[in-house]
């Protein structure tokens, strides 16, 4: 196949896979207009129409992932692409909140198809020195649904109303795949060994994963009963996942130390910055009264940031390799975190200096980070890789979201907030600093250089 036809797939992926990050953060605009048309609270709506989906998201990565290495990344694409038009479909005429957590999970299903799919053709059809400008491109995408989706919802909110969230998925469904369909595959994967599907691994690591987002969600007692179950559930698969023959989660993945630490930066990575996203609109209302609107202006800076920045990150991989590229954006992360410390909160304009720094940083990292994940991992489980990095990638945020909840209560003065601010900061410094160790044990040599080949994974220095 041509060039430009393998292009016009993966840009087909790229706008597919967008989807997913676009529904997660539309949506919250269209909360109230929602409960008030089904007669529910705002809090039963968004456990209906979010966290539904989030769990979903989150729990069904791997299992998309795995089904791509053994079905074809290139059908995954497709599937993801049916599921999530089927989604916005049952959306729009839902009749129930019901129905539309149904609809809700469904479009989530066809992301966590999509999204693998992507990253995993990223590997697999680009020769290796282009990688990590695709993967740079990638992260600029992600960025950029994740954050318009607001905008985007409010606007159509505004104008048609909450059943536009779901209608918008179609045109975007439709374009790309009919760019889809000029394109295929330019590198076919060598045939594997038939054998059955890990169902049962499947199901444990399902249920492990619903366990621990809502027990991270609920708190209290029942918060821990989950949390304990999660841990009596990773017990069996854990022992399933070492003795069945095709595992959806492939634990020797993790003996390749790029792999490893580039996953874990990137989840480290997303802590830092979805719980920023969460937590400084509350600690800014509550100390300068100010509102979403404002917040959401201030944080154009560190968005702007990050998407220049992956764009930028990606070349700088492939011309002096991960390791320094990485470790340049979490110092940067480090340094935003300790200006952000360093400020009295008495004025929001002062913020988009440190704001803008940190996408920076996060826009450097992550990008460096998949790429070298990514080469580190034979061709064969791209897609099993790619899964397991997303569900990394979104449980970071989940933690990061459940340790706000736990340490930032805004019911006492303006020192006490910002003595709350300034704990979540130091978790953040932390993390970060357990990021920097991850970046230093990427590899230092180009992706290129460092590429796996399809039955081997390695641990390069």
């Amino acid at each position: 196949m041509g060039r430009s036809g393998t292009g016009r797939g993966l840009g087909a992926a790229l706008l597919a896979s967008s989807l997913l990050p676009l529904n997660s953060t539309m949506i919250a605009v269209a909360l109230p207009q929602i409960a008030r048309e089904f007669g529910h609270s705002p809090g039963t709506a968004a456990q209906a129409v979010v966290a539904s989906y989030l769990v979903a998201a989150i729990v069904l990565q791997s299992p998309g992932g795995k089904l791509g290495d053994r079905l074809g990344h290139w059908r995954m694409l497709a599937l993801g692409q049916v599921l999530t038009a089927c989604g916005a479909v049952l959306g729009m005429f839902a009749g129930t909140l019901a129905v539309l957590a149904v609809a809700r999970v469904m479009m989530a299903a066809g992301g966590a198809a999509t999204v693998p799919a992507t990253v995993a053709l990223l590997r697999i059809e680009l020769p290796e020195e282009r990688r990590g400008r695709a993967f740079g491109t990638f992260g600029a995408v992600m960025s950029l649904a994740a954050g318009i989706g607001p905008l985007v919802g409010g606007e159509l909110v505004r104008a048609f109303g909450w059943p536009s969230i779901f209608a918008v998925n179609l045109p975007v469904v439709g374009v790309a795949a009919l760019l889809a369909a000029t394109a295929r595959p330019g590198r076919r994967p060598e045939p594997r060994a038939r054998t059955r599907f890990d169902v049962l691994g499947t199901a444990l690591l399902t249920a492990a994963l619903t366990a621990f987002v809502l027990g991270l969600e609920s708190g209290g007692t029942a918060g821990a009963v989950l949390l304990g179950a999660c841990a009596a559930l990773l017990v069996p698969f854990v022992w399933w996942e070492r003795r069945v023959a095709d595992p959806v989660v492939a634990f020797a993945l993790f003996t390749s130390a790029p792999f490893t630490a580039g996953t874990l930066l990137v989840a480290l990575q997303n802590l830092v910055m979805y719980t920023l996203l969460f937590e400084l609109p509350q600690v800014l209302g509550a100390v300068l009264a100010v509102d979403a609107a404002a917040v959401g202006r201030l944080l154009v800076s560190m968005m702007g940031a990050m998407i220049v920045a992956s764009l930028l990150a990606g070349r700088l991989v492939d011309r002096i390799g991960p390791r320094p590229v990485a470790v340049a954006g979490t110092v940067a992360c480090l340094g935003a975190v300790a200006l952000l410390a360093s400020d009295d909160l008495a004025s929001p304009g002062r913020l988009t200096l440190p704001l803008a720094l940190l996408g920076l940083g996060v826009g450097l990292a992550t990008p460096a980070a998949q790429s070298a994940s990514l080469a580190a991992v034979p061709g064969a489980r791209s897609g099993a890789a790619a899964g397991i990095a997303s569900t990394m990638r979104y449980l970071g945020g989940v933690v990061g979201v459940a340790l706000l909840g736990r340490l930032v209560h805004l019911d006492g003065d303006r020192a006490a907030v910002l003595g709350e601010h300034r704990t979540v900061l130091a978790v953040f410094a932390a993390a970060l600093v357990a990021g920097l160790a991850c970046a230093l044990a990427l590899p230092r040599r180009s992706a290129a250089r460092n590429a796996a080949p399809d039955d081997t994974i390695r641990d390069v220095r």
